[in-house]
């Protein structure tokens, strides 16, 4: 492992999305790391998005496991990996190796995650691993391999320079994938392509579109049948590609033919001109270019989705070529390394099937296994419900949190609860998973792993390590290694991360011969100071023979006949419906400066200055009609459960819809654990939840009391209150709200502030007619916490209370906290709206109002939006508003 001393800069990879950004990461002196874009990786040139720019503020060692421990005492590794062993082991001898499971993570590095196949499917001789992957992609996998034989990706990020037209499908881009949005909004200005997005809400990415399609949810299917039903009337058909290298067109058009333009209106919602917008444009731009991601996947048809997608491409012979892919853009940094391991429990290594008795015959003699699996194993919805019904009696999460990622995720905690065994492997002490491990183990984090990471363009890159390993932790492919040892299994003798990815790199190779899309044998004999100092590559490598490029162009498809699939497309059955009671549909997805399940992002205070609580988008009407206001807490109810929000009423939200981001858990606020909620319907090919679309209400969350405070220590939020906490500079903030008003305050703000009432100076006003208290405790000119509580909203300023946490405070100051607000001295911020450099709402306001006339000159003047730019559309807005404003 290449770790950095002081002032030395290392080259990894971001381990946020698939882009795959190179990072230049530099140790300092004082222990915190200096980070930067690199400008020589082909993924990024250099930019970084917010969450890759805070990367630094991550890395702190609060909450940090570094001890494995049994039944939460601390133990040595010896003990803890022999309990490991000898449980899975004694539940495969007493109940078969379908009895135990891996639930695996795209946080995982490539090496990780092939041993951790190699040991589950050659060894234990199960499939029983799955990933969280299988929440984000696993319908673009199905969709390949129904169309393409294979899990292949054709596209390049090259080509969204040389698209005349991307349509972009279920897909924030400006908020998931900001550097590629930023790369694409770039090509437009140079070359003058169009981009048309299809998405129910209007995001930031729908914004910037030339034509936005905010479809009726679910209904992408019905628009893409439509779509080569057109172009099928339109005569556009590349007959030559159709015969040499497509079967089943005949089909998949009987299908579509019954979709005119009238039809699919219906079905999406959509105006019929806008509809015939978007068929015109596609049919008169060969170099067409569709990138979809989890609008598509997380969806109970999102196979058919995707092949439909995938089918109008074919149909056109808009494949492998400069400019005109289908393009599945990838949500975790190493999905696509999983997929090449075989991680997903219906895939076997190397991209080869598991079905294919030949393959699992070839696999097993490489690995010189014992045993192989024979079927596929139980997809990620399934094997918590075997957990839960007992059929599984040992599993081990790695990296990942399912307990707040899978769909009701109530029945995910009855199922751990249930579980006679669970071995939790993490960088995190306390998760909503980690709660119920009878082991966890301590493992590497980004900046301590190494190995490899494969991007949504089949792009191979590094993650090196710079920072030394924290305590005892441990790599992951560690652990399984010592744990298949300790089974009695040999093969598993690796002294590090290029031994495995040697290994890895041989199998793709190994009896290829161009009959498989994976193959890296180029690189199998690598050695340790190449492997260490490996520059980032596409797939294919081979020993001999073209390497990397787009695949498809003249067909060479991996089915026994080599020609692509199209796939016969139907309109659903209705599923899910809405009815008197739930007549909302929930949409769920990410925002642009958090990742997952926070454990990472929630860490970095500038990531939670434009959203420091979770909220609920909400159409105007329907928030009228349920009587919900502007920052209004709100609940929301499906059958699985409830959450408590903050209101963000807004007409990007489709009528009928409401939207909630997926990070929130019950480390950061009381009610907010979204998927929950969540309903577990899956895709019957993928096996992937469709998370997008879930029957539910809202309603007025009455509260009686409300409070913010910011404190030094984490607080301690009071019992049975709604609550929302996030770090700052020095402290944390919380927002609170209740049912019954708080008696005792300053007793209260005690406990909340985690010291005893005398060990502090105290300033205090209380209006006890309005139930309104403002109180601060002082620890000599350092600020212990204030408290501000009443019976409507606290009106204040929050980033200046912020921002008092990190600063000192003389006696003559300690009534300006109380006010709340910094005074003309200091003006409120407000939101921040540019993560990157960390400026509010307000300052740029301020800007404008100035006389500053466009996004540039606010960039000149403040630097907003002149990193990642995924801000620069808010700004847009703001500037549009505000002449608006002067013109009414």
């Amino acid at each position: 492992m290449a770790e950095g001393a002081a002032g030395q800069t290392i080259r990894t990879t971001c381990p946020y999305c698939g882009v795959g950004c190179g990072v230049l990461a530099t140790p300092q002196d004082d222990g915190s790391v200096a980070i930067a874009g690199d400008p020589d990786h082909p993924a990024n040139f250099g930019k970084l998005c917010s969450k890759g720019t805070a990367l630094g503020a991550t890395l702190g060692m609060e909450g940090r496991l570094t001890h494995p421990s049994i039944h939460g005492q601390q133990a040595g590794w010896d003990a803890a990996l022999e309990l490991v062993a000898s449980r899975f082991s004694e539940a495969i001898a007493e109940h078969g190796p379908d009895s135990v499971a891996l639930y695996v993570s795209g946080q995982l590095l490539t090496e990780d995650y092939y041993v951790a196949n190699k040991l589950m499917k050659g060894f234990i001789g199960s499939a029983n691993i799955d990933t969280n992957s299988r929440l984000c992609m696993a319908s673009s996998v199905a969709a390949h391999r129904r169309a393409f034989g294979s899990d292949t990706v054709p596209a390049l990020y090259d080509d969204l320079d040389e698209a005349d037209l991307v349509v972009l499908v279920g897909s924030n881009f400006a908020w998931c994938h900001p550097v590629l949005f930023q790369r694409l909004l770039a090509a437009r200005e140079s070359r003058g392509m169009r981009i048309i997005v299809i998405d129910p809400r209007r995001t930031m990415t729908a914004e910037a579109a030339d034509l936005h399609l905010p479809l009726e949810p679910d209904s992408d299917a019905a628009l893409f049948l439509g779509l080569l039903r057109h172009i099928e009337a339109e005569g556009l058909a590349d007959t030559a590609y159709l015969e040499a290298h497509v079967s089943g067109p005949e089909a998949a058009l009987a299908e579509a033919r019954a979709l005119p333009v009238a039809r699919v209106a219906g079905l999406t919602g959509l105006p019929a001109e806008q509809i015939r917008a978007f068929y015109e444009a596609f049919a008169r731009t060969p170099r067409t270019l569709t990138i979809f991601s989890q609008g598509v996947n997380q969806s109970v048809r999102g196979t058919d989705k995707a092949n439909a997608i995938i089918n109008c491409h074919l149909y056109t012979g808009r494949i492998g070529k400069p400019g005109a892919s289908p393009f599945s853009i990838t949500g975790q940094p190493n999905a696509m390394g999983g997929r090449e391991v075989g991680g997903l429990a219906n895939m076997l290594a190397a991209h080869m099937n598991i079905e294919d008795g030949a393959a699992r015959e070839r696999v097993q003699r490489f690995w010189q296994a014992p045993t192989m699996a024979t079927q596929p194993g139980l997809k990620a919805v399934d094997l918590f419900d075997a957990v839960l019904d007992g059929r599984i009696k040992a599993l081990w999460i790695m990296a990942t949190n399912p307990a707040d990622s899978l769909p009701e995720a109530g029945r995910v905690d009855a199922a751990l609860k249930a579980c006679p065994f669970v071995v939790v492997s993490d960088i995190l002490t306390e998760t909503d998973t980690t709660r119920h491990a009878h082991v966890l183990l301590p493992a590497l984090g980004w900046g301590e792993k190494d190995g490899t990471v494969t991007n949504s363009e089949r792009r191979i890159s590094r993650q090196r390590g710079f920072l030394p390993p924290p305590g005892e932790a441990r790599a992951d492919w560690w652990m399984l290694a010592e744990v298949a040892r300790r089974m009695g299994f040999s093969g598993f003798d690796y002294a590090d991360a290029a031994a495995i990815f040697r290994e890895h790199a041989a199998l793709s190779a190994f009896e290829n011969d161009g009959s498989r899309d994976f193959d890296i044998g180029g690189v199998a004999a690598i050695g340790d100071a190449a492997f260490d100092a490996m520059a980032p590559f596409l797939w294919p490598k081979p020993l001999a023979g073209p390497e990397g490029g787009r695949f498809f162009a003249r067909g060479g498809f991996y089915t026994p006949d080599r020609k692509a699939r199209m796939i016969a497309v139907g309109l659903p059955p209705v599923s899910k419906p809405r009815d008197d009671r739930h007549g909302l549909w929930l949409n769920t997805g990410r925002i642009r400066d958090q990742w997952h399940t926070m454990t990472r992002t929630g860490r970095a205070p500038a990531l939670l200055g434009q959203f420091g609580e979770p909220f609920v988008e909400i159409h105007p009407a329907d928030a009228e009609a349920a009587g919900i206001a502007a920052a209004d807490l709100v609940r929301v109810t499906t059958p699985h459960g409830e959450a408590i929000l903050r209101a963000l009423v807004t007409k990007r939200q489709r009528p009928g819809s409401v939207f909630v981001p997926i990070h929130w858990t019950d480390r950061f606020a009381s009610h907010a654990r979204i998927d929950r909620l969540v309903d577990r319907m899956t895709d019957p090919v993928s096996g992937q939840p469709g998370l997008k679309r879930t029957p539910a209400r809202i309603d007025r969350y009455a509260a009686h009391w409300f409070g913010f405070a910011v404190t030094a220590q984490r607080p301690t939020p009071p019992a049975g209150a709604y609550w929302a906490i996030a770090p700052v500079e020095g402290g944390y903030r919380i927002e609170m709200a209740g049912e019954h008003a708080p008696e005792e305050i300053q007793p209260m703000a005690a406990r909340l502030f985690g010291l005893a009432e005398d060990a502090a100076e105290w300033v205090a006003l209380h209006d006890r007619e309005a139930g309104r208290s403002r109180l601060a405790a002082f620890r000599g000119e350092a600020l212990a916490g204030a408290l501000f509580l009443g019976p409507e909203p606290v009106a204040l300023s929050r980033a200046f209370l912020a921002d008092a946490m990190a600063s000192r405070h003389s006696a003559g100051e300690r009534f300006r906290i109380l006010a709340g607000r910094g005074g003309a001295d200091r003006p409120d911020r407000g939101a921040m709206l540019c993560a990157c450099f960390q400026v509010g709402v307000n300052e740029i306001l301020a800007a404008i109002r100035s006389g500053t006339a466009s996004v540039e000159a606010i960039g000149d003047a403040l630097k907003a939006g002149t990193n990642c730019g995924s801000c620069r559309h808010d700004i847009r807005r703001m500037l549009d508003d505000h002449r608006l404003e002067k013109a009414g």
